[in-house]
């Protein structure tokens, strides 16, 4: 898959989220989800959810993660991990809310977030779903996002903000599917120049999270969390 469709797969509401997607295709065809599904479709099994968790990084760093688990009214800390990372498996609402697939119960993105980032960033994508759990439209859920980050009930991007998405499980997008093992670097703003993002043969992949005030720099990893080689 090109630069061009990543950017297109990896324009998260969040990471962020991780990203995230089809915000590049063209909008013309009828919405592929236009409300949200049975809330079941978005749950789990908690052991499946675990494991799926862990698979966002590589076993030496995620089995001593914190994991958590969605349930019917947010995210719950499933396991008590030690080395200050964070694994959780994203929904769909990680996108913006325009987004085309922002329902897609398909959706699954195990992200494991380093400590920086799972109490800055990872935080908007938290609140966002226990909005989305409560019942809150899509307009409402944006506002409330912006006005805690205005506000500051939200935390400040922490330096150092990064994230591990190396899972084979993940599902971005209806497109874009498992993509490719990569890192994600949070950066407050809109700073991919000041990377050198998107430039010809940079091996940075920017991309502007409005909603969350980050910029998003992605590198590509040779490998899956198993270790196995990604042969794309």
């Amino acid at each position: 898959m090109n630069r061009k469709r990543f950017q297109a797969i990896a324009s998260l509401s969040f990471a962020l989220i991780l990203v995230l997607c089809g915000r590049g295709q063209a909008q013309d065809t009828k919405e592929p989800y236009p409300t949200m599904a049975p809330l079941d479709q978005y749950l789990m099994d908690r052991n499946d959810e675990i494991a799926m968790a862990r698979s966002a990084a590589p076993e030496a760093l995620s089995r001593d993660a914190d994991i958590l688990v969605l349930e019917r009214n947010g995210y719950e800390t499933a396991v008590k991990g030690t080395n200050g990372f964070v694994c959780y498996v994203e929904r769909s609402w990680a996108r913006s809310v325009d987004d085309p697939e922002f329902w897609n119960p398909k959706m699954r993105a195990p992200n494991c977030f380093n400590e920086a980032a799972a109490r800055s960033v990872a935080q908007i994508y938290l609140m966002k779903s226990r909005l989305v759990l409560a019942g809150q439209p899509k307009a409402q859920i944006a506002h409330a996002i912006a006005a805690a980050l205005d506000e500051k009930k939200l935390p400040a991007l922490a330096p150092g903000a990064m994230c591990y998405m190396m899972s084979k499980q993940q599902y971005l997008n209806d497109q874009g599917k498992s993509w490719r093992p990569h890192l994600m670097f949070y950066v407050a703003g809109d700073a991919a120049q000041s990377w050198g993002a998107n430039l010809e043969g940079s091996p940075v992949i920017g991309v502007n999270d409005a909603e969350a005030r980050v910029t998003v720099m992605m590198v590509v990893v040779r490998h899956w969390s198993d270790g196995t080689l990604d042969q794309h």
